[in-house]
């Protein structure tokens, strides 16, 4: 069985939602709606400031509170990924009420969707459509059970963390800390 999971680099991701645009077009995601989204998190005080910028999503939990919340079994997890059985779902919130991410919304009228990592292109040779267009490369996906995969191998080599690590979700989506020193971000 696969674990599925994601990466983005932030020493390359620029914000410039390029992932946001191609969910949107590859999954029909309505307008004012996203499946994914980009942040920006300013840390320290002017004039020692750092940003992180990153492209944002699902967590795909495997101790996910939205699934647990779920009182008809709709959301569930497969190969790592938490999706959503759109037959099932009633619509009654409770996953997004449950989601510390923020990652879920209403699709009007019909279902809760959130991010599924593309789960409809498993097994066809294609990676998700934001690592696709990405243009800087920052996003991976793979399955972290392949030692091989770009992902087994970055979780391996570089500094990550997970964001709300308090809440003890066990999130798949890594953010790969800068490889930069402050030095060379200096300005002559």
């Amino acid at each position: 069985m696969a674990r599925y999971a994601m990466s983005v680099d932030l020493t390359t991701c620029v914000s410039c939602d390029a992932c946001v645009i191609a969910c949107k077009m590859e999954n029909q995601v309505p307008d004012g709606y996203a499946r994914d989204w980009t942040e920006e998190y300013v840390k320290g005080q002017y004039p020692n400031l750092t940003v992180d910028l990153y492209s944002n999503r699902c967590q795909h939990c495997e101790n996910a509170p939205c699934v647990a919340a779920c009182p008809t079994e709709a959301s569930y997890i497969e190969d790592g990924i938490v999706l959503v059985d759109r037959g099932k779902c009633v619509e009654c919130t409770h996953c997004i009420a449950a989601c510390p991410y923020g990652a879920r919304y209403r699709y009007p009228g019909y279902y809760i969707d959130k991010c599924t990592f593309c789960h409809h292109r498993l097994g066809t040779g294609r990676s998700t459509a934001c690592v696709e267009v990405c243009p800087t490369g920052s996003l991976v996906f793979g399955d972290l059970d392949d030692p091989n995969s770009e992902i087994s191998k970055l979780m391996k080599t570089r500094e990550h963390r997970i964001l709300q690590p308090l809440k003890e979700t066990k999130p798949k989506y890594y953010l790969l800390l800068s490889t930069l020193q402050h030095e060379e971000l200096k300005y002559d």
